[in-house]
């Protein structure tokens, strides 16, 4: 399952955003890594969309080529189709563990996933690209209640939002999938219109 291991603060910085959540090192140091990372630069248009394009690859940790299959499965609906890629990413499964507040980033999401502590409708699912359906119920398996990220999460579930779409109960360590979420529910600084201009190119 091949997926990006390098230093995710260095891309925060050269992208501009935050990509982990509550990045301090991110927070300290803003600016694009470099000697001449202060300097201002003048963006081409291109090298806009390509940025956009990799604040929602890096946010949610797919590569390119998935990214690119996204995309295409994307522009084959009706509708926006960045308001559909979108969705799609949304609906992952690791990201939806992350969202519900029972992972403190998508990284710890994706590999608690990969162990097999979450069942998908009673069924063990181990792979991050799932995608989850409206009505999906996700519970964490009996045998890994006690582990320490989900005894983490119960106790610190109030701190963090949950978006509509999604319910969490951290008492039963379970997360109703309401529906797929709209644009309006998807909070990511991402403008999604130019990574759907630099595909269309």
């Amino acid at each position: 399952m091949a997926r990006y291991t390098g230093p995710i603060t260095k891309k925060s910085r050269r992208l501009g955003i935050d990509l982990v959540g509550n990045d301090k090192a991110f927070e300290r140091r803003p600016y694009p890594p470099g000697q001449h990372g202060r300097g201002r630069t003048k963006d081409s248009e291109y090298s806009l969309q390509l940025r956009e394009k990799q604040k929602a690859r890096f946010a949610y940790g797919v590569l390119e080529k998935q990214f690119r299959r996204y995309y295409e499965e994307a522009d084959r609906h009706p509708g926006k189709t960045g308001d559909r890629l979108l969705q799609i990413l949304e609906s992952r499964l690791d990201n939806v563990v992350y969202r519900a507040g029972f992972a403190q980033t998508r990284r710890q999401a994706r590999q608690l996933v990969v162990h097999g502590h979450f069942l998908v409708n009673g069924q063990r699912v181990n792979i991050p690209s799932y995608r989850v359906r409206a009505k999906d119920i996700i519970d964490v398996t009996e045998k890994s209640l006690n582990l320490t990220p989900f005894v983490i999460a119960r106790e610190t579930h109030g701190e963090r939002s949950v978006p509509a779409w999604l319910e969490a109960r951290p008492n039963r360590m379970r997360i109703l999938v309401h529906q797929l979420p709209v644009r309006e529910q998807i909070v990511i600084d991402v403008q999604e219109q130019m990574i759907v201009e630099l595909y269309s190119k």
